[in-house]
């Protein structure tokens, strides 16, 4: 059995993993990185990169039919489209391999040792690795001994009972690589995740029916921001079955409903895509043996990072929500800089989160309600994007831009928006808040013509009460 020693061990290779390992080597920390499959985890291979290549794919399928139909107002057309649904895969596939193997160079090239294998931990400085996941804990092939141990081990999709994940019922995970495309879809699940790839396959094709337990979609949104995708949701043909919880399945002839009524129903289809959530990746490399602090299945930790466990480190979906790629990357980096002797704590002024669904959605900061719930007295101001001559010409006029203020001195304390390409809005978003910055600055900034970025300008006069185009 091979035997090692590192300064920083880290169990994961996602977003947070590869980011904590890479910025610890560039400190002078020697680090080693273990991890059971791709670099990259799920944010690469199975998530928000292919989930948006596949959106991007159907937005562009949905685009060509729709000028093949005939009478489009752009005077476009088109003979009808073919899909090659594998070639769409091998595409999106492509995306992932370079994305990956640019990481993999990454790491390489700042010094971190990676270790292909799945990580035991034996106690917080002691780590056995193994080639294969279901191996027993004797038949260890290297053991790793470190000073700092980091958890970035991520999340795992939730299953519902009675519905286990197979060929049948998938995760996002199987949806993002299709070897056929079902005829009839049923997407338990009416959050972002079910959404966006509801939309993606009806766009290329599918009938696809949205099952969820609430009374309306998009539950973490606030109503108005999840009014324009409902009103999409209708023109794309989706059908929904709001205030319905599945009961089971009902073998070859579907899903087993129960509505608020308490009425039963059978839901004809062909596949189901269960996105019902997340759960932190607690289980299978011996977590159990650190006893560390929970906070519900999510490991708890202070604002550094820190379990309750001496150089013990969790970052990520680990820790529990926000579940964002980018709230693990600025975690990970931060827990590096900490152990090479650097003042930090995280302690963001807003994280943003962008749902893919069409149209858009961005958030950032407190909403009207949730200001008002922490006792703030602000003033909230909207801008629709049918008054932005780049949405109109995007024929993207569906949506608004909005902010929220505190009244007294005009701070920006909240964004929020949808609409067509609004999530690259994102950043000016949350630098905004990180920055502290005022109506009149936002206001008084010269925004480029003609862009959608015109809407965050004018969203600030008006609430100002100089409104200049509206």
């Amino acid at each position: 059995m091979n035997q090692a020693t590192t300064q920083m061990l880290v169990i994961g290779g996602g977003p947070g993993g590869y980011v904590a390992a890479i910025r610890a080597a560039q400190l002078g920390i020697r680090t080693t990185l273990v991890e059971g499959d791709r670099v990259g985890c799920t944010c690469l291979n199975i998530g928000c990169i292919p989930s948006k290549a596949l959106i991007h794919a159907a937005d562009q399928f949905a685009n060509v039919r729709r000028f093949s139909a005939g009478g489009d107002k752009l005077g476009i057309s088109v003979q009808a489209p073919q899909l090659d649904l594998a070639q769409t895969v091998r595409w999106k596939d492509g995306i992932v391999s370079r994305l990956t193997g640019g990481v993999a160079g990454l790491l390489k090239r700042s010094g971190v040792t990676v270790v292909s294998g799945w990580a035991r931990i034996v106690d917080g400085k002691t780590v056995q690795v193994s080639t294969r996941a279901d191996a027993h804990p004797d038949s260890a092939d290297s053991v790793i001994q470190c000073e700092h141990l980091l958890l970035a081990t991520g999340s795992a999709a939730v299953e519902l009972p009675g519905l286990p994940f197979g060929k049948a019922v998938v995760s996002a995970t199987e949806a993002l690589s299709p070897a056929a495309l079902p005829r009839r879809l049923a997407v338990i699940g009416a959050g972002y995740i079910g959404l966006e790839l509801g939309i993606a396959y009806r766009k290329l094709g599918a009938e696809v029916t949205v099952v969820e337990s609430l009374d309306r979609i998009l539950g973490t949104y606030d109503e108005e921001l999840a009014r324009p995708v409902m009103h999409s949701l209708g023109r794309l043909g989706m059908e929904l079955r709001l205030g319905c919880s599945v009961i089971g399945s009902d073998g070859a002839s579907g899903l087993r409903l129960r509505d608020a009524q308490g009425k039963e129903s059978v839901l004809a289809t062909d596949q189901v895509l269960v996105a019902v959530g997340r759960r932190p990746r607690t289980e299978g490399f011996g977590l159990e043996s650190l006893m560390l602090d929970r906070a519900g299945r999510a490991v708890k930790v202070d604002d550094q990072c820190r379990t309750s466990m001496l150089n013990v480190w969790a970052i990520g979906d680990l820790c529990g929500e926000p579940m964002l790629a980018h709230r693990a990357m600025a975690q990970g980096e931060m827990v590096a800089e900490i152990i090479a002797g650097r003042r930090r704590r995280f302690e963001p002024a807003a994280i943003p989160a962008v749902c893919y669904t069409d149209p858009e959605i961005v958030v950032a900061g407190l909403s009207p309600a949730e200001a008002e719930k922490a006792g703030i007295d602000a003033v909230t101001a909207q801008f629709p994007l049918s008054a932005n001559g780049r949405a109109m010409t995007l024929e993207a006029h569906d949506g608004f831009v909005r902010v929220v203020a505190r009244r007294d001195d005009h701070l920006i304390v909240g964004w929020q928006a949808v609409g067509v390409g609004i999530s690259e809005l994102s950043s000016a978003f949350s630098q905004s808040i990180e920055m502290r910055a005022r109506l009149e600055d936002v206001g008084h900034t010269i925004h480029a013509h003609p862009t959608l970025g015109e809407a965050v300008q004018e969203v600030a006069l008006r609430a100002l009460g100089q409104p200049l185009h509206i």
